[in-house]
């Protein structure tokens, strides 16, 4: 199932576009040696262990090279897979299929590793109060289909973009010259514009968490690269007030003890910036 944000629409221009990008003015590498009339069959090769993403985008990518390709599911979006495994089977105009390898490839790898470190991350903070979040450490023109990925995986969403929601983040902050100055504005900013945005204020230290509780109008207060001990502290201090996230240098030996400080969320930027991609190959069969 497609999140909302994942549309008719952006498929349409995201495929569109990388296909002007990789195609060019013909895939002459089918062109020259492929008979206009040949047809063949391919199976999607799993070779890593991992959670199989991407594959829904998968099928709009060859509805969109070619209508008469036609894809058999083996193994469905979220599922876990296995070296050797078989995900799906495309068959129909073995130019069509070649034409659309790659551009399945590239974003299936990647979808497929954000997904499998969510998935990881997910089950590590498994049976506390906290949710993992994604942000905005992607890829540009592939947020979306990043976005999509972690929530395969068993994450949640942050903001989408800088559009949806108001964070304001030590640089903002800083800019603004403090925390109070930062939420009032924020507030009167609010009020002009006729907009109703969540806001959630990045704290360093109990003193800023003790600044933002004193301003309040918040919906999230963000605990920034905070030892375990002030962020237990920050915790008890904001309960039953404000959400809580926590964020910076979060890494898989240490998102557990944090996710047991209590907070509600708890945001990693890995998920989406330095995953390595999963391993697939698209392999033909004989007919």
């Amino acid at each position: 199932m497609k999140p909302y944000y994942i549309t008719e629409e952006f498929l349409d221009q995201f495929i569109a576009s990388a296909f002007t990008e990789d195609i060019g003015d013909g895939d002459h590498s089918s062109l020259s040696c492929i008979p206009p009339e040949a047809t063949n069959r391919a199976q999607l090769l799993i070779k890593e262990d991992g959670i199989l993403a991407g594959v829904e985008l998968a099928l709009e990518i060859f509805k969109r090279t070619n209508p008469a390709l036609k894809v058999e599911i083996l193994i469905n979006e979220g599922r876990p897979v296995k070296k050797g495994d078989v995900g799906f089977i495309v068959s129909g105009p073995s130019r069509s299929i070649l034409t659309a390898e790659r551009l399945v490839l590239n974003c299936m790898q990647r979808m497929s590793a954000i997904a499998t470190k969510t998935h990881y991350l997910s089950s590590l903070i498994a049976g506390t109060h906290a949710v993992l979040l994604d942000t905005r450490k992607t890829t540009p023109n592939f947020r979306l289909l990043e976005k999509w990925a972690v929530l395969i995986g068993g994450g949640k969403n942050h903001r989408i973009g800088l559009y949806d929601m108001i964070m304001l983040k030590d640089n903002h902050i800083d800019m603004a010259g403090g925390h109070r100055e930062a939420i009032i504005r924020t507030k009167d900013y609010l009020r002009a514009t006729n907009r109703d945005l969540q806001i959630e204020v990045e704290t360093r230290n109990l003193a800023e968490v003790k600044e933002v509780l004193s301003v309040g109008g918040v919906d999230t207060i963000m605990l920034d690269n905070m030892s375990l001990e002030d962020m237990k502290t920050a915790v008890a201090l904001i309960a039953g007030k404000y959400k809580t996230e926590a964020s910076g240098g979060i890494t898989e030996e240490t998102i557990r003890n944090v996710a047991e400080c209590g907070v509600d969320f708890i945001s990693v930027g890995a998920l989406t910036h330095s995953v390595k991609s999963l391993d697939l190959s698209l392999k033909a069969l004989n007919t």
